[in-house]
């Protein structure tokens, strides 16, 4: 796929870059997909929760009635889960949810979301974004000239770049990520992807393995 390339102001420069097929062409897995986001939301939970079983409350371990002869149920102490301000059955407990995915198959869910923004025609490739103070003016001129203000763009940079960083930060629908960083979550939760020209080299070095 070919796609024309733009300069830091939105404006296009006349130049085209060829998408590698091997990265935006190939044929989607959404298997993968599904399980990429899967891992990646299972890791982001903290697993904290926590109710109190029967031995940690706090109350008397007095058996409230006799055993035989009361006419009524079997009844132990005040900590019983079947009395109000008892103890849980089986309630939640720490836990950790994160589990193991194979490097091929999450390159190959990565490539998969690649590909489904280029089927979609949403990629727009530019040359640089090289400023020389962080202004969020900069970035809102660029959103809008390349016509995706509000929707969610995703800037994919081939390495960490502090004035872009902070003149995206002020508008909350744009998000700025490195080649390194990027992942199937925020590919897909992207309603467009704007890279810049030297990080295609990036992601097609990452995903040759």
């Amino acid at each position: 796929m070919e796609l024309n390339v733009y300069n830091k102001e939105g404006k296009e420069t006349g130049s085209k870059v060829t998408l590698n097929d091997a990265v935006f062409g190939i044929k989607p897995n959404d298997h993968a997909i599904y399980l990429d986001i899967k891992q990646f939301m299972a890791n982001r939970r903290q697993g904290t929760h926590k109710a109190k079983q029967r031995s940690e409350i706090s109350g008397s371990t007095r058996k409230l009635i006799r055993q035989k002869g009361g006419g009524g149920a079997r009844r132990g102490d005040i900590n019983s889960p079947v009395l109000v301000g008892g103890g849980r059955v089986f309630g939640p407990v720490p836990r950790d949810y994160s589990f193991k995915l194979n490097k091929k198959l999450k390159q190959l869910a990565r490539k998969s979301a690649l590909t489904y923004k280029a089927l979609e025609s949403a990629i727009v490739v530019v040359n640089s974004l090289e400023y020389e103070a962080p202004k969020t003016k900069n970035i809102l001129a660029l959103m809008e000239n390349l016509k995706v203000a509000g929707k969610k763009p995703l800037i994919i940079l081939p390495e960490a770049n502090k004035n872009v960083y902070l003149s995206a930060r002020n508008l909350q629908y744009v998000n700025v990520t490195t080649i390194s960083e990027l992942n199937t979550y925020k590919i897909l939760n992207a309603k467009s992807l704007i890279i810049v020209e030297s990080a295609l080299n990036g992601l097609d070095q990452i995903f040759k393995a």
